[in-house]
Parts: C-alpha cells; structure tokens; sequence
C-alpha cells in the first residue's frame, strides 16, 4: 500500500468521525456553544504519524499561515483565535467539545466541555449520546501501525507521537 492508499483510509475514517461528530452535535444543539473564536481547548497536541503525515499532504500551504509561539502548549495553528487548517486538523481537535466516553486506568470516564455542559445532569449521559473515543482511536491506531510498517527504515514505533507545531517548523 503507498502512502496516498492510506491517506485516503485516513480521510475516509476521519469523514466517519465528523459524521458521527455531527450527529452529536445535533443531539445536544441546545449545549453546545462551541463557534468560531472558541478556542480554550485548542493545543499543540501530539499525532499518530499517520494523522502527522495525512495533514501535512492535505493541508499544504496553510501549514505556513501558523506562528511561532512561545509556549510549547500552544498551538501554532491557531491565528487571532482562528485555526487555520481547520479542514485539516486531527481527530482529537474534531472531538472537543463534544461528550466523550473512553476508557481510563480502571472504569470508564467521560470528559464534557465545562463551558459547553453547564446546565446538564451527567447521569443522561449514555453510550449512545457520547463520542466513543476509544473505538475510533483504535482504528486510528491500527492504521497508523501498518503505515508506519509500510515505512523505510521503520522510523517509528507504534506508540510514537509528533507534535503539530512540527509541521509548521518543518514546512
């Protein structure tokens, strides 16, 4: 498989996920206030190689409309409260805001934006109305191991993350 073979399983896997996303967003329209200039959880976060490598093909020139920033924790794509590869961004930046269900260390545990749920009684919460995490990072995952075995030399390992502030430094 070449490397646009699994670019496409990326984006088609990642078209599942905003339609999933969609639909939660539907389902809870009268708690999200997630809009354009909201951007608390917005960070430098860290990739699968495969997400890492999938942006950098798809975004293009836009990867040069980031900034330096002086803080490692912030994004470098976010500009004047504005991401600006939005139509390129990963997965965990396609969630936020949403209910999300995944498993911790013993139990599951849900994370719900604060500024999103604040009049909400958890206990509603079900896994039909909240994002399984977990289920799509495990696909992600499986993906990203076969891209990486596809790779010369195998320059990463399957747990192995690249922060996205690398794609601006490097474009």
């Amino acid at each position: 498989m070449q490397n646009q073979e699994f670019f496409n399983a990326y984006y088609t896997l990642r078209q599942e996920l905003d339609q999933h996303c969609q639909e939660l967003s539907q389902t809870h329209a009268a708690h999200m206030h997630c809009k354009a200039g909201c951007d608390q959880c917005c960070m430098d976060f860290s990739v699968l190689p495969i997400e890492y490598f999938a942006i950098k093909a798809q975004a293009g020139d836009a990867l040069t409309k980031g900034r330096k920033t002086t803080n490692e924790e912030d994004c470098p794509f976010l500009v004047d409260h504005q991401c600006v590869i939005y139509p390129c961004r990963p997965f965990i930046c396609r969630t936020q805001g949403l209910p999300i269900l995944f498993m911790g260390e013993e139990e599951w545990e849900l994370s719900a934006c604060e500024l999103n749920f604040t009049r909400y009684d958890f206990d509603e919460f079900t896994q039909e109305n909240t994002f399984p995490q977990d289920a799509y990072n495990s696909r992600l995952f499986m993906l990203n191991r076969k891209f990486i075995d596809s790779l010369p030399g195998k320059p990463y390992g399957v747990v192995d993350l690249i922060p996205l502030r690398n794609l601006f430094e490097k474009s």
